[in-house]
């Protein structure tokens, strides 16, 4: 169980000393959604891809940008446009590409990010933005970027 409850009953506090060790144990963190090794990978990927678009010219802002419901995984500057990138990578694409793995629904989540973003940093001035992807695929990763995927 990854959560607790906060309504305890102070008459139900009758514990045995193993009892009590046994449920501060439970105060864990919510179980990670992906496992370990597929973050690493994931986090290996972002970085690979930030390194070619800085290559390219562009500046980094920040790195997983995440609100309640999305996540950008690099914002970045090219000139004067702020640049949010979602990167993604299939090992084959027998399944299709990573930029084609975007679904309507992954969007909306980023464009909902975006805004959120813009709101906090800019305020009622957003500069011009744009949408990238950054599709990888193979090993060593070969990247496709895509520039203004959704404009």
């Amino acid at each position: 169980m990854w959560f607790t409850r906060k309504d305890k009953n102070p008459q139900d506090s009758e514990q045995t000393a193993e009892n009590s060790s046994a449920a501060e144990t439970c105060t864990a963190e919510k179980p990670a959604t992906r496992k370990p090794a597929t973050r690493k990978k994931g986090a290996e990927i972002e970085q690979a891809a930030e390194h070619f678009l800085k290559r390219q010219g562009l500046k980094a802002v920040t790195r997983n940008y995440t609100i309640r419901g999305g996540e950008i995984d690099l914002i970045m500057r090219h000139g004067k446009v702020l640049v949010f990138v979602e990167v993604r990578y299939r090992a084959s694409q027998s399944h299709g590409s990573g930029a084609e793995s975007i679904t309507h629904h992954k969007q909306q989540r980023l464009l909902k990010t975006a805004r959120h973003y813009l709101q906090q940093h800019y305020g009622a001035n957003p500069p011009d933005c744009r949408f990238d992807v950054m599709s990888g695929s193979g090993q060593p990763v070969q990247f496709e970027w895509l520039q203004n995927v959704f404009g």
